[in-house]
């Protein structure tokens, strides 16, 4: 079986997109399936914005990459056009790597640009198409500002994702609140496969300890402490949690609040922290190397996830939880659908009403006062990314995929 994976970027460049491609990637080749791989142009944009000139192909961490050059011309330097001069690059990109790879099926992945090309190019060859959803981006973009929902951009690339589910010969998706969604814009249920977040459970290991100089050099020790990491979006509702310390130190005064990482609201965060006068029980590291983030979650009491309620984060199942659940960590999380798809209330971490301040801060009081309880918890959230959430079981899930639409065959 022989899949050209079609991506809008990949490894070297960094984020979730790229962890989880490369994670199908290497469980796929370990299956024995032939795999080639092609980039759309916004990859090619992106290292050039970091001053790191590409190539028209290129090996990272032993896979081979064909990358798409930058779209040029009048089309290319409008806006909202623009996207079009992407697809069609990415398009002429694939008629070129079709007859060199030979593939039985084209694998696209979110955004809905790479399926069209995809569609456009594997028409022209009759072969098979598999779309991937990894999340809406008229929603991502609703949270990032450039849109509104409901605005014209938003209905034309919500109309845009809805044309590629329905000409696609088979789709997944990350979730079940995406499937879901998905149903709902009039695409067959038995089209449609979820092949979940996971993690290489490999890689983590339980009983992490902290580091005495670490904690010292922050101010930790002898603290209790409520930890995130990650990347600092308005959605993560990090605000609500630094809302919810104040009373919580009234009874806690221990309790410290560890924020490892940056992005879009740090600004607004230690702004809020000085204006609530807690900036001394907020520590910002920053963000630091991979290599070093596992000394940070050692340092962590409980993970607190408190997203704020929207479509994206009820959509949308995150990685981090996971990650912390795989090493045995304790996670308190707002009750987001993409959250309960990942926590069992009181079973493998602990869940309160999203955007409610109160809720945030009782959860965490009583479980301060319930830590009998978290031996069990710390063992079932591991053994539940074992059994159900690792990249091995994850991407297994594709095989009957695959074998579907070879029998069905072009979209």
């Amino acid at each position: 079986m022989k899949i050209l994976h079609v991506l809008d970027h990949s490894i070297p460049l960094h984020s979730g997109y790229t962890f989880r491609t490369r994670a199908i990637l290497r469980e796929q080749h370990a299956l024995g399936w032939e795999i080639d791989h092609v980039t759309s142009a916004k990859h090619t944009e992106e290292l050039a914005g970091k001053d790191k000139p590409g190539s028209l192909e290129e090996e990272v961490e032993g896979l081979h990459f064909y990358r798409t050059p930058m779209p040029t011309g009048m089309l290319a330097r409008l806006p909202v056009l623009n996207q079009w001069a992407v697809v069609g690059g990415l398009t002429r990109r694939l008629i070129e790597i079709i007859p060199q790879v030979q593939p039985d099926i084209v694998h696209a992945h979110s955004p809905a640009l790479n399926g069209m090309a995809a569609l456009r190019a594997a028409r022209r060859f009759s072969l098979p198409v598999v779309y991937e959803v990894r999340a809406f981006w008229e929603d991502a973009a609703v949270d990032h500002g450039t849109c509104n929902e409901g605005d014209m951009r938003y209905r034309a690339t919500h109309a845009l994702e809805t044309y590629v589910l329905k000409n696609a010969t088979a789709v997944t998706c990350i979730c079940e609140g995406l499937r879901s969604d998905i149903i709902e814009r009039g695409i067959p249920q038995e089209k449609i496969t979820v092949i979940p977040n996971a993690v290489d459970i490999e890689h983590f290991q339980v009983g992490g300890m902290a580091d005495p100089s670490l904690a010292e050099r922050l101010g930790l020790q002898d603290k209790i402490v409520l930890g995130f990491i990650g990347s600092f979006y308005a959605y993560e509702g990090l605000r609500l949690l630094l809302e919810a310390l104040p009373s919580l130190l009234i009874q806690a005064p221990d309790i410290r609040v560890l924020l490892v990482g940056g992005g879009y609201e740090e600004q607004a965060l230690k702004i809020q922290a000085q204006t609530l006068r807690i900036d001394d029980k907020v520590i910002f590291t920053g963000r630091v190397p991979h290599a070093e983030v596992q000394r940070y979650y050692d340092l962590v009491d409980l993970l607190v996830y408190p997203r704020l309620a929207m479509r994206l984060t009820d959509l949308v199942t995150p990685l981090k939880p996971l990650e912390a659940m795989a090493q045995g960590r304790l996670v308190v999380a707002s009750d987001v659908g993409g959250h309960k798809e990942l926590i069992r209330h009181g079973e493998t971490g602990w869940l309160f009403r999203a955007g409610d301040v109160d809720a945030l801060a009782q959860t965490v009081l009583e479980l301060l006062q319930q830590r009998e309880q978290w031996p069990a918890v710390r063992r079932n959230g591991r053994t539940f990314v074992e059994r159900e959430r690792s990249w091995r079981v994850s991407v297994a899930r594709y095989q009957s995929v695959y074998e579907r639409v070879l029998e069905v065959g072009h979209a």
